[in-house]
């Protein structure tokens, strides 16, 4: 990935200075379709996933996950599930391999999604 300053200075040599897209690669030693990518976009395009990453451990019990979870929002505060607890019972009743850390991620995440907020 170039930086913006890079960036900034192919686009100022194209556009504001008149000078071809030809000259520019040779100038900056890059291609020419790197020059045309950056005369295209204003600011450097950023990277975006084309699907969510699979998680082929933890797939097949995310229903249980959300399950426990779920039951957890009527239950008093003192007695919900941490994550580690939502671990412990993954492996113990339903034979999970994976490792906590995922697990976490995922409680995190889905605890995150579930939560109100308030703007005003």
């Amino acid at each position: 990935m170039f930086v913006v300053e890079v960036y900034a200075a192919v686009r100022q040599f194209v556009f504001n200075d008149g000078k071809s897209r030809r000259e520019a690669a040779r100038v900056f030693g890059l291609s020419r379709e790197t020059i045309s990518k950056m005369c295209r976009f204003s600011m450097p395009p950023g990277y975006v996933r084309q699907r969510p990453p699979e998680k082929p451990k933890l797939g097949p019990l995310i229903p249980v996950i959300e399950a426990i979870l779920e039951a957890d929002r009527t239950a008093p505060v003192k007695q919900r599930h941490t994550a580690k607890r939502i671990f412990e019972r993954l492996r113990d009743e339903h034979g999970f391999a994976g490792g906590y850390t995922v697990v976490k991620d995922h409680v995190r995440i889905e605890r995150a999604r579930g939560r109100e907020t308030f703007v005003p």
